[in-house]
């Protein structure tokens, strides 16, 4: 079943976990934070000794003894909190007498305390009295019912003698409907958190779920609108046939229960063959998309749609292209006089070349009259037909001088001129971008580069837009197919194989 796609299955439960998420969220915003606490802290912990016996601290309320023995004494910092979502009134302390609280100071006994840093609207000093229930004996400091809304605090500075830094400190009482608990040691300076902790672990997870199908989203960009079932055959373009097989492997991966196949066999012999198979099973011909370089399928009664701007390029063997790049590329009128018969050796196109190069003779490796790629290079670049014929079925030029072959890919044209000193050809340029032993010529001084044609900056003549043609009645797959090439997806993956597409650079492309 297509829903049960393992991109649909990732969605759906990344998609439950949002919303198990935010229920969790929502029940421990009615749950747990509602509880009323009182939360408590040791920021500060220091030994003082004699250095400071004679020193009296900046309080406002409290005391000091200034005659004690100074050797074991230490200074605590003691914050207290109310880090719950409720008020806490004097009513909230369950200690039964008039204090609320009781800090117990283990092995150490206190000498003397000071209210410091209070928050909160009012005086919270006022408070700590003694007819409230402030005071100490011993090891344990009373605490008084202190009123604290959400998020006040209060903090206790406790001179201690008769043990040693790091002693357990801990807070004994109770609160209605609630709890008094440790929190994490901090700086003086710390603030509690804005969340709490269950908080911040729910708003992560609701954070991921939004990631992922974010993910989700732009990787799935370019899915079809309405996947469709069913069988179709893409023929035409062998120089565009890569970018359609790759696109067609999408296509299938994210559509279950569609088939689509490559046959590319040239653009004249794809959009020939589509129009004879309208004429003779318009059903078959439905689903079929013939892509040409060129608009080949003109006046056949077949519908074409412009998909990219295909740039091609001319190429020679590596030995002649030395010699071509130090002349700045080749003109137009030079390709003319080659393709026209009336240059046969290199000489006569480089009169600077050195000898064993002037003396190479032209050869030509051409494409079938069925090519697309050779049909743009004769109408955008020679004008006019090769008019010298062909000599030679494979460019073998062991038992007849070969002036000119015709071969059936443009793969199998770039081979022969990477193997064959003094030959000339012309490809698709990504294709002839990744191989070796040849050289990309530059006509009239114009390089073939898609960012700048893209940018408008370069006049360069060998190009063409290719189109899909198909049938006038096309199956619900082929249009779903055609659909797809206009997603994103599809737009880089042509860009990427060294086209321009047509949905970006509409100015490019001429309907």
């Amino acid at each position: 079943m297509e829903w049960l796609s393992a991109e649909n299955v990732i969605a759906v439960g990344t998609a439950l976990l949002g919303v198990l998420a935010s229920g969790g969220l929502v029940w421990y915003e009615r749950r747990v934070p509602s509880r009323k606490r009182i939360g408590y802290r040791v920021q500060t912990d220091n030994p003082i000794g004699n250095e400071v016996s004679s020193g009296r601290p900046n309080v406002r309320t409290g005391f000091f003894h200034h005659s004690l023995n100074m050797d074991d004494a230490t200074l605590v910092l003691l914050r207290i909190e109310n880090d719950g979502s409720q008020s806490i009134t004097r009513d909230d302390y369950t200690v039964a007498d008039r204090h609320g609280l009781t800090a117990v100071f283990t092995d150490r006994v206190i000498e003397g305390v000071s209210v410091t840093e209070p928050t909160g609207d009012g005086d919270l000093t006022s408070y700590f009295t003694q007819e409230r229930g402030f005071g100490y004996e011993g090891n344990r400091l009373r605490i008084p019912r202190v009123p604290l809304n959400r998020g006040d605090y209060f903090k206790l500075l406790v001179l201690l003698t008769g043990g040693d830094v790091g002693c357990e400190v801990r807070l004994v009482g109770g609160i209605r409907d609630g709890k008094v608990h440790r929190n994490r040691g901090g700086t003086p300076d710390d603030k509690p958190p804005v969340f709490s902790f269950p908080a911040r672990i729910l708003t992560a997870l609701l954070t991921v779920s939004v990631l992922v199908l974010a993910g989700i989203i732009l990787l799935r960009d370019g899915n079809p609108i309405g996947c469709e079932r069913g069988t179709l055959t893409l023929t035409g373009s062998t120089a565009f046939a890569p970018v359609i097989e790759d696109i067609a492997d999408t296509y299938e991966d994210k559509c279950q229960g569609a088939e689509i196949t490559v046959d590319a066999g040239g653009s004249e012999a794809g959009v020939a063959d589509l129009d004879s198979l309208v004429k003779d099973s318009a059903d078959d011909a439905g689903a079929v998309i013939a892509f040409s370089d060129g608009p080949l399928g003109e006046g056949r009664g077949l519908k074409g749609d412009p998909v990219a701007l295909s740039v091609f390029t001319v190429v020679v063997h590596d030995g002649v292209g030395a010699e071509i790049d130090r002349a700045g590329g080749l003109s137009v009128p030079e390709l003319q006089e080659i393709y026209g018969g009336r240059a046969t050796r290199w000489g006569e196109i480089l009169p600077d070349a050195p000898p064993d190069i002037a003396d190479l003779p032209v050869v030509m490796v051409s494409r079938g009259d069925d090519s697309g790629t050779r049909q743009v290079f004769q109408d955008r670049v020679l004008d006019g037909w090769e008019a010298v014929p062909s000599t030679s079925r494979d460019c073998d030029p062991t038992n007849t001088p070969v002036t000119r072959c015709e071969l059936g890919s443009t793969q199998a044209v770039l081979d022969k001129v990477a193997s064959l000193p003094g030959a000339i050809g012309y490809s698709e340029l990504r294709f002839a971008q990744d191989h070796d032993d040849i050289t990309l010529v530059a006509l009239d001084g114009r390089e073939a580069d898609i960012d700048l044609i893209a940018r408008g900056t370069a006049d360069y003549p060998y190009r063409d837009v290719e189109y899909a043609y198909t049938s006038p009645a096309p199956t619900p797959l082929t249009t779903s197919f055609l659909d797809y090439l206009k997603e994103a997806t599809s737009q880089e993956t042509i860009h990427d194989s060294g086209h321009l597409p047509c949905p970006r650079h509409r100015d490019l492309c001429p309907p």
